[in-house]
C-alpha cells in the first residue's frame, strides 16, 4: 500500500523534531566532557542550525539520487 502525501508529511516533521530533539540532547550530555559549557537557549539554537544543514544535506542528496536515477532511466 501506497503512503499518503498526508502521511508522509507526518512522517517527515517527525523525524525533524526526532532529529532536533536528538540534537539538543546529546549537546547537554557531550558538550561538558570537552569542557564546553552552554546554556540551555544556546543548545537550542545551535540543535535549530544543525536541525536546518541536515535538511539542507538530505534534500541536497535526494535530489543528487533522483538525478542519478533519471539518467540511468535514459
Amino acid at each position: 500500500m501506497k503512503q499518503s502525501r498526508l502521511m508522509s508529511l507526518v512522517e517527515a516533521v517527525a523525524n525533524v523534531l526526532v532529529g532536533y530533539g536528538v540534537a539538543v540532547i546529546t549537546q547537554i550530555l557531550i558538550f561538558p566532557i570537552f569542557g564546553l559549557h552552554t546554556t540551555l537557549a544556546q543548545n537550542l539554537k545551535m540543535g535549530a542550525i544543525f536541525t536546518v544543514v541536515s535538511i539542507a544535506r538530505s534534500f541536497a542528496l535526494r535530489r543528487v539520487f533522483e538525478a542519478i536515477r533519471m539518467h540511468k532511466a535514459d
